[in-house]
């Protein structure tokens, strides 16, 4: 893996760099194909990105893990490069061609650990649920979908937007739902979400107010992991009622939140999110 980037490489090019030493993969998606990349060597563990979004979501992430792992990063169906998936659009359906994928990257009887941010927590649920034992261990990340109340975050169009009034619209959005701390979005943030934005094409947010993944978790059965931001806008004031469901629904998860962080946790406080993955990692999965 290439070392951490310069703080004064551009966002393009330290994103280039990442995308450069993945190796990339192609499975099955509707009339196309899910895109996937690969860093790394030893026991598997598989990214999911949030709504919206890519696998850059995890840009501050993957070299951290890759030095002792398989980290796999896909774009989700009908999101970054990735088709779309076809009808029904909803999470089971997408999970599936998400394990499809899996069993074909990674063989049939490979085991793996299995990590979704927000609408990706909600796809690694169903995955879980339908795939056994396959999974390890699940950990959701700044997860909805658990039939609570959202935190309300108003977002700003994008798409109608140029030059300065884009960019201004990007860093309202990121700072009405992504970050804590306004002034903790970079330009590295402001290039993935440009990124992420022109290329989504699937509506995820609706599904953020459902109970689906709570329902998926009540019929997985691997060992459940849980990381928030203390901030994190979607949970905002009431954190502790979704703390308060994961504990009912398994007493045994591990549970980490991550101080003065917001919804996009592994990115604002990339540091804080790994170790917090690597103190659950090892608990839930036995994995080193």
């Amino acid at each position: 893996m290439p070392a951490p980037a310069p703080a004064a490489e551009a966002p393009e090019a330290a994103l280039a760099r990442l995308d450069a030493a993945a190796r990339r993969s192609e499975t099955p998606c509707g009339e196309g194909h899910m895109v996937w990349r690969a860093w790394g060597d030893g026991p598997p563990l598989v990214l999911l990105h949030g709504g919206s979004g890519s696998w850059r979501h995890w840009a501050r992430n993957i070299a951290h893990f890759a030095r002792r792992r398989l980290v796999l990063a896909p774009d989700l169906p009908g999101l970054g490069e990735s088709a779309m998936p076809p009808p029904p659009i909803e999470p089971g359906a997408t999970a599936g061609i998400v394990a499809a994928g899996l069993r074909a990257l990674l063989g049939g009887e490979a085991r793996y650990d299995l990590v979704g941010f927000s609408y990706g927590a909600n796809i690694a649920g169903h995955v879980a649920a339908a795939e056994g034992e396959r999974v390890r261990s699940l950990t959701i990340v700044g997860a909805g979908a658990l039939g609570l109340a959202r935190g309300h975050t108003p977002l700003q169009k994008v798409r109608d937007k140029q030059g300065a009034a884009r960019l201004a619209a990007h860093r309202f959005n990121l700072a009405s739902l992504m970050f804590a701390d306004p002034a903790r979005i970079d330009g590295l943030a402001l290039a993935i979400q440009e990124w992420n934005t022109v290329h989504a094409r699937l509506r995820s947010r609706p599904l953020a107010h459902t109970p689906s993944l709570r329902e998926a978790i009540e019929r997985a059965t691997a060992p459940l992991a849980a990381i928030y931001g203390e901030r994190d806008a979607i949970a905002w004031p009431n954190l502790h009622l979704r703390l308060a469901l994961l504990r009912e629904l398994r007493p045994e998860a591990a549970i980490h939140v991550i101080p003065g962080a917001g919804h996009w946790v592994a990115y604002e406080a990339a540091e804080a999110f790994n170790a917090a993955l690597d103190a659950v990692l090892p608990r839930v999965s036995g994995a080193t």
